[in-house]
């Protein structure tokens, strides 16, 4: 009953009734991905990915065929400390030239309860694809105060290991788990 439940709060992103699927734009300024990792045992320290750009598909009538594909640059991280990301950029980690990009384009979705899922998909970063699964939930929906249109916010998380993507320097005294909180809100697209 949970999976009709979410099924129907999927549905209210898809009018009209007869619609298979409708498309939805990130918000750029309202998305993040956030990132954490242990330093040394010492402490947790943070970074965060902002100005990507994707699209979500919602099914009404089968949510589990819905989709996410997302991108954003490498060079869109920041972590507070510019020492860290000139780091981050050298070789000993992404060696990031200025078209590299990380992209998630989701292969399932597995409905688990009345607002949350398990999207499963292919996460490209450093030039390995690796499959992940984002524990997700789906925040709210309706129209948008400021927009005046249909608008939809999720949240999701996740823990990679980075070495599994050729960024594993230094582990496991810097923590290979990394911690992924992620933020989007999406806008109807117009048609």
């Amino acid at each position: 009953m949970r999976s009709v439940a979410f099924a129907a709060a999927l549905a209210l992103l898809s009018a009209p009734a007869f619609a298979a699927a409708e498309k939805y734009m990130l918000d750029s300024s309202h998305s993040q991905v956030v990132f954490s990792y242990n330093h040394l045992g010492f402490s947790t320290t943070y970074g965060m990915f902002s100005g990507f750009e994707g699209e979500v598909m919602f099914d009404q009538e089968n949510p589990e065929n819905s989709s996410v594909n997302v991108s954003m640059p490498v060079k869109s991280m920041f972590t507070g400390w510019e020492k860290r990301e000139e780091h981050f950029f050298s070789a000993d980690f992404f060696g990031a030239g200025d078209d590299d990009m990380i992209t998630f384009t989701s292969t399932s979705i597995e409905v688990t309860g009345d607002d949350t899922a398990m999207i499963t998909g292919d996460l490209t970063m450093n030039d390995v694809t690796q499959s992940v699964v984002l524990d997700a939930k789906l925040n709210a929906t309706g129209n948008h105060p400021m927009a005046n249109k249909q608008w939809a916010g999720f949240d999701a998380t996740t823990t990679l290991k980075r070495s599994d993507f050729g960024v594993g320097a230094f582990a496991p005294a810097v923590s290979d788990e990394v911690e992924v909180v992620i933020s989007i809100e999406a806008a109807k697209a117009d048609e």
